[in-house]
């Protein structure tokens, strides 16, 4: 059943007034290829723009905050904590991860998946005056806690 959907399947907020408030965790993934040479310049902090990295680690934040804004029938979550964290995965591959964590009756998967993607398309503008060719190959949940269920990406 999609509990946005309503009888006559038009689309609603969930009511979560009745659930529990629970500490809840969520880890999410992005993943950027782009060349070496943007890579390792983009690494360096040798950019045209600036510390690339900070810039994408700040709107990854900023990203996760606005989430009711962006996805329609997202709530307005009180966000007790949020990472952004890099890793060169590869010469040619970076990896983008996301934790939030609330406290409060619904989820915070929305919100750390939409950090890893606003970080990813940060990363892409801050980069794209020397490649214009970079791919986001990825944005998925690796993990969430809290609430009715936890989940764990198997892939």
């Amino acid at each position: 059943m999609l509990t946005h959907l309503n009888g006559k399947g038009e689309a609603v907020m969930v009511d979560v007034s009745d659930k529990d408030v629970t500490v809840r965790t969520a880890k999410a993934y992005a993943r950027i290829r782009m060349k070496k040479e943007t890579l390792d310049a983009l690494l360096n902090s040798d950019l045209k723009k600036g510390d690339g990295l900070s810039a994408a680690r700040i709107a990854g934040i900023t990203g996760a905050k606005k989430t009711q804004e962006l996805i329609p029938l997202c709530h307005n979550i009180p966000i007790d904590k949020i990472t952004v964290d890099f890793e060169k995965e590869s010469d040619t591959v970076l990896g983008i991860t996301v934790n939030a964590k609330c406290t409060y009756k619904t989820g915070i998967e929305m919100e750390a998946l939409t950090g890893a993607s606003v970080a990813a398309l940060t990363v892409y503008d801050m980069c794209k005056a020397i490649d214009r060719g970079m791919v986001i190959e990825e944005i998925k949940l690796l993990e969430k806690t809290g609430g009715k269920s936890d989940y764990h990406y198997e892939g």
